[in-house]
């Protein structure tokens, strides 16, 4: 028998599947908890999920072209205990989802959450990482919001059901597998004719969309690549591994990360030399 919904929905607050703890239908504080503030210019505070991941990976590649006013403090907030329902994290961001960054390098500090807005605020302080042409700008935003509205299918919905939800049905897994592999054709023609998905250069674009779907086809995510049949996106396949190779990339991806390889764990990011323990020659601080 289907499932027939309530006339009134009622929050089930133990309805299963991993993360149900920290999902709730109401926003706002559960508790009080200041945050911790470094002496950097921006202090970040996040999770090296792959919306954590662009965050930090547009720190490392500002920092890679000799931008120091972009060096950066990133904190560690561990969802699982339920970090961003404290009183400060709020704050800074009220929707409660890393990352939250704090831009403290004028006369009064500035808040910015979701991150394609923090990709978008770096880019346009700094003039990297976003075309000056109207044409490729608009060319570049378009495919920024393309991966803001695109991922929550890729994560919420395709990543929950197949990896994470307490039981296995066909029908969401059928639904959102489709939904992914439209997404990823789309990527796959704009690559075929384009080095990076904006065109010609590498921008904030490819520092969005590779943390979801570039790690995605490189079998970082969900352990679906052969499920999706990943390798037949070829161009994909092909930009992904070339973003892997970058430098600032590969340390951005280790910056507050929590899992995987403890060598390429680094929980906390103060200073640059906070990768010469934890690299052991796998990277090299520069690019």
């Amino acid at each position: 028998m289907g499932y027939e919904p309530r006339k009134i929905w009622k929050w089930d607050a133990e309805n299963g599947g991993k993360f149900a703890k920290i999902n709730r239908p109401v926003a706002g504080a559960t508790h009080e908890k200041a945050l911790p503030v470094g002496q950097h210019p921006f202090q970040l505070y996040s999770l090296a999920t792959p919306n954590g991941v662009k965050a930090t990976v547009m720190f490392e590649e500002l920092l890679s072209m000799g931008i120091k006013e972009a060096e950066y403090d990133a904190w560690l907030i561990r969802i699982g205990d339920g970090d961003q329902f404290g009183s400060g994290f709020v704050d800074i961001n009220p929707n409660s989802k890393i990352p939250a960054l704090l831009d403290q390098s004028g006369e009064k500090p500035i808040r910015v959450f979701e991150s394609g807005a923090i990709l978008l605020h770096l880019a346009e302080k700094f003039g990297a990482f976003i075309p000056e042409d109207p044409a490729a700008r608009a060319e570049c935003l378009s495919w920024l919001f393309w991966q803001m509205g695109s991922a929550p299918y890729l994560g919420g919905g395709f990543g929950h059901f197949y990896a994470y939800a307490p039981e296995k049905w066909q029908y969401p897994i059928d639904r959102y597998t489709m939904e992914v592999k439209r997404q990823l054709d789309v990527l796959d023609r704009r690559l075929s004719g384009n080095p990076f998905v904006s065109g010609d250069d590498y921008t904030i674009a490819d520092i969005a969309i590779w943390p979801w779907y570039g790690q995605l086809v490189l079998g970082r995510l969900y352990n679906a690549a052969e499920f999706l049949n990943a390798a037949s996106y070829k161009n994909v396949v092909d930009w992904a591994k070339r973003i892997d190779e970058r430098k600032p990339v590969q340390r951005g991806r280790m910056v507050n990360r929590t899992f995987g390889d403890p060598a390429m764990q680094l929980h906390e990011r103060h200073d640059a030399s906070d990768f010469e323990t934890k690299t052991q020659d796998k990277l090299t601080v520069g690019t």
